[in-house]
């Protein structure tokens, strides 16, 4: 790791200011769990680290009737232990749970897991210099691509490492960004970039602007939501697929759906087909898999990771029985 000079701004502006002069030589830093492994494996070395704990406010969460305002900085431990959470709520606090180990949960934040850079094995080897780090090419075409993406892949194929994303997309959430030309609200679903339109970035923030806020509205009376990840082994692992879901149910009928992978795609992957293939239908279990299948239906699978369409597909079934309620879910 270089050096570097690190600042600890006393308000949003003064780290906006910062970042902003510093431009692609200066990042924040949060919990620091991703960046620091970025700085150690030398894929960055920046001049000017900011420190966004000094700013005030931005670990606090509000939970209102209306929905919720959680903070950047607010810990995955404090999602997942908040008792207000996890009945409304529940993706969240699943998501969050499901986050590396206890100790990453304590220091990791929401703002952090939304923001981190891929984990792809290639862009994360600092001897290769792959198209996520200005190189001519993605090297999981020709190489090993098991993990890799199986939606919106080209000309690169990594998959977001993001939990907490798919849950709070499934549930509507926003972010508000704050830059140097002031603040600004969008949809959690247009924060996300995939690499056609942008190759070297994830989403939409450019130098000088940071997360300061994420909003999540208070899902209709009655739905449930839930996230289910399938990863390589039970302890500390990305999701080789994921699926949240948030399922409003009247009278039997399907009034809401949201279904969002992740784990599969560049970005979290929402399920647009799964989601027509529910709202207004009758529920029942062969409408749960029928709508699993309509979540893979587009999905173009690497030479390695076929095995994801399946795997992705039962993910999303299980995630929709579980909402619904359903007492013995297989």
């Amino acid at each position: 790791m270089k050096s570097f000079r690190y600042a600890h701004p006393d308000s949003m502006d003064a780290a906006v200011h910062l970042l902003n002069v510093g431009g692609d030589r200066a990042r924040p830093i949060a919990g620091g769990i991703d960046l620091l492994d970025e700085m150690k494996e030398y894929i960055i070395s920046p001049e000017t680290v900011v420190n966004l704990k000094t700013i005030p406010g931005l670990n606090r969460l509000e939970v209102r009737r209306d929905g919720l305002t959680i903070g950047p900085l607010v810990t995955l431990a404090e999602i997942a232990a908040d008792q207000r959470l996890q009945d409304r709520y529940a993706a969240l606090s699943g998501a969050a749970l499901s986050v590396g180990t206890p100790q990453i949960q304590h220091v990791g934040t929401v703002g952090g897991n939304l923001c981190q850079r891929p984990r792809c094995w290639y862009y994360r080897d600092e001897d290769i210099i792959c198209l996520k780090k200005g190189g001519d090419r993605c090297y999981a075409v020709a190489g090993d691509n098991r993990y890799h993406a199986i939606f919106g892949g080209g000309p690169s194929y990594i998959v977001h490492p993001s939990d907490m994303a798919p849950a709070l997309m499934a549930h509507g959430a926003s972010v508000t960004i704050a830059g140097p030309k002031g603040r600004r609200t969008v949809p959690l679903d247009e924060f996300f970039v995939l690499p056609a339109q942008n190759v070297l970035r994830e989403n939409i923030l450019t130098p000088g602007e940071i997360v300061a806020s994420i909003h999540v509205p208070a899902p209709p009376p009655g739905a449930r939501s839930v996230y289910i990840k399938q990863r390589g082994r039970e302890s500390f692992d990305w999701a080789l697929a994921s699926a949240a879901v948030l399922l409003h149910l009247e009278r039997g009928q399907v009034s809401h759906a949201a279904v969002v992978m992740g784990g599969v795609a560049p970005k979290p992957w929402r399920a647009v087909a799964a989601e027509k293939a529910l709202v207004g239908k009758h529920w029942s279990p062969d409408l749960a898999a029928a709508a699993a299948a309509a979540a893979v239906k587009d999905a173009e699978p690497m030479p390695d990771n076929g095995y994801k369409v399946p795997l992705a597909r039962e993910t999303v079934r299980l995630a929709l029985l579980e909402a619904a309620g359903e007492t013995n879910v297989q």
